[in-house]
């Protein structure tokens, strides 16, 4: 499962270095140790909401560096080339002065499977659970200032650091891993015992001398539950995600058409997929940890149509404070067309039709035009035509191309 917002990977998008200065003395109950002040900063993110605080070395991570690298030779990044651009195994690439990393999981949304059709029978896309309330980003920003402004206080001297989410040149999973917050999933995901997967990682890059945590010494054994549940077949093995066939950079990451051969499997999903998190044994638990990330109703499922048709302005009140921002209006009604196409519902027909005769993006056009296809045993008269027209006339070859492909399924 891929996530990003909005400002991609830049890093330039996460906020900058910042001094911090004690607010008075530090309390007499801490100690002024490594040990002691790492001790005072866990339970200080546990007061703050976070489920989990661990602390690594700001050190190299060459064996990550490895990783990473292997995985962009292999092509498995798509159009990710960013991945690729700066350093990302060094934290002080960050902030030079760097001693320690303090890496956070803060809870996200209800583990809740949501229903595709509405009470009225209205059709529903899926969104990602992390996707489903606040931006995650500027939640975690904000608690992670002013985790380093009370730990300048706790450490009694003035404090550089650098909060980051996932839009920073890091490699956080790895982190997370040897900061003892959780341990590496074959799907790539950070899992915490007794948490699971459903949480956000947000790091703390600062020149203060912390105590490391101890890495913990449980994964996943021989489960492959996460691997074989893929829809789209990403994985090419344990801990190797083909990123060119997961949902969520098909649905978020990517701008370009959906491969042909994969719209089938996404089935009604518009933003992300939770499949490999769903399956997954340490995510059976029905605690539900307190989150500042609750969802929202309008953002838990979709209205297809209305996605399919919506404006500029609609889009931005959709996506104002939310990790949508990440897809594009264009991006969001392809995805909705290639949902609508899976529903196998009547009623997806109309507005399939209406969008390849009238919406200005080619790459909305053409995915209706195979939604069409997809829902042959729908199809009318006018289905027929709309069709022909776009393969005579459309301007855009993506456009004419899927549209005559439509035409060879509804006479199949």
């Amino acid at each position: 499962m891929i996530r990003k917002d909005a400002s991609g990977s830049d890093p330039a998008a996460n906020a900058a270095v910042h001094r911090y200065v004690p607010e008075g003395p530090p309390p007499d109950s801490v100690e002024q140790t490594p040990l002691g002040l790492t001790r005072a900063l866990v339970a200080l993110g546990r007061e703050l909401g976070f489920a989990r605080v661990g602390v690594a070395r700001a050190e190299p991570l060459e064996v990550a560096r490895a990783r990473l690298e292997a995985f962009l030779a292999a092509g498995y990044a798509g159009s990710m080339e960013y991945l690729g651009r700066v350093p990302r195994h060094d934290p002080r690439s960050l902030l030079p002065e760097a001693r320690s990393v303090v890496v956070v999981a803060l809870p996200h949304g209800v583990r809740d499977l949501v229903p595709l059709r509405s009470a009225d029978g209205r059709l529903l896309g899926s969104v990602a659970r992390y996707a489903r309330g606040a931006d995650y980003h500027g939640v975690l920003r904000g608690l992670l200032a002013e985790l380093a402004a009370r730990l300048a206080t706790l450490s009694g001297r003035p404090l550089l650091s650098r909060a980051c989410v996932d839009t920073a040149p890091l490699l956080e999973r790895e982190l997370a891993a040897r900061a003892g917050v959780g341990f590496p999933g074959k799907s790539g995901m950070v899992i915490a015992p007794g948490l699971g997967s459903y949480f956000l990682l947000g790091e703390l890059v600062t020149d203060l001398d912390l105590e490391p945590s101890a890495a913990i010494r449980v994964g996943c054994g021989s489960c492959r539950a996460c691997l074989d549940a893929c829809p789209t077949r990403a994985f090419v093995g344990p801990y190797v995600l083909d990123a060119r066939r997961c949902i969520a950079y098909l649905t978020i990451e990517s701008s370009a058409p959906i491969p042909r051969e994969l719209r089938s499997a996404i089935g009604q999903r518009v933003f992300g997929c939770d499949v490999c998190q769903e399956v997954c044994p340490y995510n059976a638990s029905g605690r539900e940890p307190p989150t500042p990330l609750a969802p929202r109703p309008e953002l838990t499922t979709l209205d297809l149509v209305d996605l399919l048709e919506l404006g500029s302005s609609g889009y931005r009140r959709l996506v104002r404070d939310s990790a949508l921002r990440r897809a594009s209006l264009r991006m969001l009604q392809r995805n909705a067309a290639v949902a609508l196409g899976n529903s196998d519902d009547p009623r997806a027909v109309p507005p399939l039709e209406r969008a390849l005769a009238e919406n200005p993006s080619a790459l909305v056009r053409g995915h209706a035009a195979w939604a069409l296809g997809a829902l042959r045993r729908h199809a009318t008269n006018t289905t027929q035509a709309v069709l022909e027209r776009a393969a005579s006339t459309d301007a855009d070859p993506f456009v004419r191309e899927e549209a005559t492909r439509a035409l060879g399924v509804l006479a199949g």
